[in-house]
């Protein structure tokens, strides 16, 4: 298995993501063109971290997504299910409170973090559904949630483009640069099936999130969603 079918098995999932853990943050940075920096400095800025808060960063990876809000001085917990990519993170940045985690099952108890965060792994879980009621709970009322993945271009000639890009030009570009591409073609796949931004907005709300919206970056490539636990 180097790649996971579209039902999102965990353990497929998991290996996969073992498998391209060692250059996971250069493959991105390279297929995105640079721009998942950008998007990750709006992830932080809406996070808003602050001195002594407690921060969940899920499907955290190997940790640097991390890295921003633990310099707020902020107290952050990068967690993930791939092994592999927790490995590596503990090999970069050991201080860390590296946590093997799966979102529907998460190893915390009720009411504990000021802010939970996922960005591009939301799309991953198996149960979206049950992965946003498992965020819901661990975060303290009055607490957020701050979600990036990707989603919809709103322009629909872009939209055609963008997505004639992920299905033909990722695969051979991942070929170039990871250690497992075939895992990049699940990965387009997952992206051209996920749900737009109304649409994951509704399952923020049904799983008990208010005050519920959206910002679109780079034209709806990517999403940032948000919302509040009363």
């Amino acid at each position: 298995m180097t790649r996971a079918s579209l039902d999102k098995q965990p353990h497929e999932v998991a290996f996969m993501f073992d498998r391209v853990a060692a250059n996971y943050d250069l493959t991105n940075d390279v297929l995105s063109l640079g721009q998942d920096r950008v998007w990750r400095k709006e992830v932080a800025r809406a996070v808003d971290a602050r001195p002594g808060q407690r921060v969940l960063d899920l499907a955290a990876g190997t940790a640097t997504s991390s890295l921003p809000f633990a310099a707020t001085g902020a107290y952050v917990v990068p967690c993930d299910f791939s092994l592999g990519m927790l490995m590596e993170g503990k090999k970069r940045n050991a201080w860390l409170p590296l946590t093997a985690g799966d979102a529907t099952r998460l190893p915390f108890k009720d009411d504990v973090f000021d802010t939970v965060t996922i960005s591009f792994g939301l799309r991953n879980v198996q149960d979206t559904d049950a992965a946003l009621r498992e965020l819901f709970r661990v975060t303290r009322p009055g607490g957020q949630v701050v979600i990036c993945e990707f989603s919809q271009p709103t322009w629909a000639p872009f939209r055609t483009v963008y997505t004639e890009y992920l299905m033909r030009a990722l695969p051979p570009v991942a070929r170039a640069v990871s250690s497992n591409p075939d895992a990049y073609v699940y990965l387009a796949e997952s992206i051209r099936e996920w749900p737009d931004q109304p649409t994951l907005a509704a399952l923020l709300q049904k799983a008990g999130w208010s005050k519920v919206a959206w910002r679109n970056l780079s034209g709806g490539i990517v999403a940032l969603h948000r919302g509040t636990k009363d």
